[in-house]
């Protein structure tokens, strides 16, 4: 099964500009994600897909793969699918794995587990990684509610499950690494925007509100995405400790 690679970037973010350009070790960020998708040795093709010709230049530079897209997509998910529509040799994806622009920090090893999940419980749609945390009062990340077989029942930036009547032992939170049928895609960004996905601004919720399976894989150790100025400044701390870094080529 060939699974396809792609990472959606943009350069207008609101709360870090042009951040897919900053740098850390000389490197910028968008790049340290690509290298390290490159990294899993379980993608057939990597893709940054990008709205903007200094994105491209850089990707250029560093010898990634690239696709233009419109500056008009209204997030990452609509970004790729234009990206994996513009491909020539599309049908010969099993998968194709949306992997965040802005988590530097992601681990290989978790991409690579991510596509052997999606390969053994292929008759889901999407598969969701997550991870347990310990707190949940941050909007900015999004907690999973799951049934026992490990589906997805609801996503929220909201504190869920809410502690009403006992305290929750952990929280999930997903991950920026989302695997995707290559038709369930397809039928994600061919739908218009949903209720409760105006409502979390979470783009999974249209997913579930058009009846997609999303199935989870529940991993372990750590997920950093940069969204503000001090999380590029903690990240610069952590590549310190960093095992990846070196095996970039």
């Amino acid at each position: 099964m060939k699974v396809l690679g792609l990472i959606p970037t943009r350069i207008g973010s609101t709360r870090l500009p042009a951040k897919p350009l900053l740098e850390i070790n000389q490197i910028p960020l968008i790049i340290h994600t690509y290298r390290r998708a490159i990294l899993s040795k379980s993608l057939e093709d990597v893709y940054i897909c990008c709205d903007d010709i200094k994105i491209a230049k850089i990707a250029k530079k560093f010898g990634a793969k690239y696709i233009m897209t419109s500056k008009n997509h209204q997030n990452g998910t609509e970004r790729i699918t234009e990206g994996f529509l513009s491909l020539k040799n599309k049908k010969k994806y099993d998968f194709v794995l949306d992997i965040q622009g802005d988590e530097p920090l992601i681990s290989p090893l978790h991409i690579k587990k991510i596509i052997q999940f999606h390969k053994k419980n292929n008759d889901h749609d999407i598969i969701l990684p997550t991870l347990k945390v310990k707190t949940a009062e941050n909007t900015n990340l999004v907690k999973v509610v799951v049934n026992k077989k490990d589906e997805v029942m609801y996503l929220s930036r909201a504190k869920i499950p809410l502690e009403f009547k006992s305290i929750s032992k952990y929280f999930l939170k997903h991950l920026s690494i989302i695997s995707f049928k290559p038709q369930s895609l397809v039928k994600f960004s061919e739908n218009k925007k949903t209720y409760l996905e105006k409502i979390e601004d979470i783009e999974l919720l249209r997913a579930l509100e058009i009846g997609l399976k999303i199935k989870t894989i529940r991993l372990t150790g750590d997920s950093f995405s940069i969204d503000v100025h001090q999380d590029y400044l903690d990240a610069i701390k952590k590549f310190k400790t960093d095992k990846f870094l070196k095996l970039y080529k």
